[in-house]
């Protein structure tokens, strides 16, 4: 089972090596999405993990006890699609390919599925259509 979450670090507590402890403790597959991450500062890491449920319950059980707050990603992206006018800003920043131009419609299509949660859409599109739901998670 496949689940994205954003981990929240205060910054007491960035320099647990958790990616570490969920690999090695839990045989989890994790997928590193994000990081914004310094020291001294309150940080985030999202997270793609792949286990079976049991074991990623105890898992996040694990890393709320690191004083780690965890939130499953469900919607990362909000996309206004019916204003874009297609200039293709987003996709020349998009490097996982979630934004594409679709060269039939020339119509910018969006995959949440590659969406690391970057951002660079965020601060590319001169329209401002896109916004991260991470924020209320944070």
């Amino acid at each position: 089972m496949k689940k994205r979450y954003i981990l929240t670090f205060q910054p007491d507590n960035i320099n647990i090596p958790i990616t570490y402890n969920l690999i090695k403790q839990f045989d989890i597959k994790v997928n590193i999405l994000n990081a914004d991450l310094t020291s001294g500062k309150t940080g985030h890491l999202v997270l793609e993990v792949d286990t079976e449920e049991k074991i990623l319950n105890q898992a996040l059980n694990f890393v709320e006890k690191q004083n780690i707050k965890c939130h499953e990603l469900k919607k990362q992206l909000d996309f206004k699609e019916e204003k874009c006018i297609a200039c293709g800003s987003c996709t020349a920043v998009c490097f996982s390919g979630a934004l594409s131009l679709n060269k039939k419609s020339w119509q910018i299509e969006f995959n949440h599925e590659k969406c690391v949660v970057c951002g660079l859409c965020v601060k590319a599109c001169p329209l401002q259509l896109f916004h991260l739901e991470i924020d209320q998670y944070v």
